[in-house]
């Protein structure tokens, strides 16, 4: 998604390109392609023999989704639970998670 996003718009062979060495085969970024169209995250127009995938979704819907499914298929649906293991495992301060708080809590009143 992330070459979609910086290319706008791209085929099979430019978004290979943007990749590093070793670059994936191009039925393995094709499968990645489709797989996001059928999602409904990128559009798919033929051209030729080819086809163009473009941006359907901007980064932050996508940010969202896949950080909702993270906390869905590993947490339990529980946010408590994810925040928790985060902390833990990162070694994050009390100071860190009252800052996350806070933060939470901005982007809460926002939305009101």
């Amino acid at each position: 998604m992330q070459i979609v996003w910086d290319l706008k718009e791209t085929n099979v062979r430019d978004a290979i390109a943007c990749f590093p060495d070793p670059k994936p085969a191009y039925t393995t970024v094709a499968t990645v392609m489709n797989a996001l169209e059928k999602k409904g995250f990128v559009n798919k127009i033929a051209q030729g023999k080819s086809h163009v995938f473009s941006v359907k979704i901007p980064k932050e819907d996508y940010s969202g989704f896949k950080a909702g499914a993270l906390v869905t298929n590993y947490f339990n649906g529980s946010f408590s639970r994810m925040a928790s293991f985060f902390a833990k495992d990162n070694k994050l301060s009390i100071q860190e998670l009252e800052e996350m708080i806070e933060i939470a809590k901005r982007e809460i009143n926002k939305e009101k």
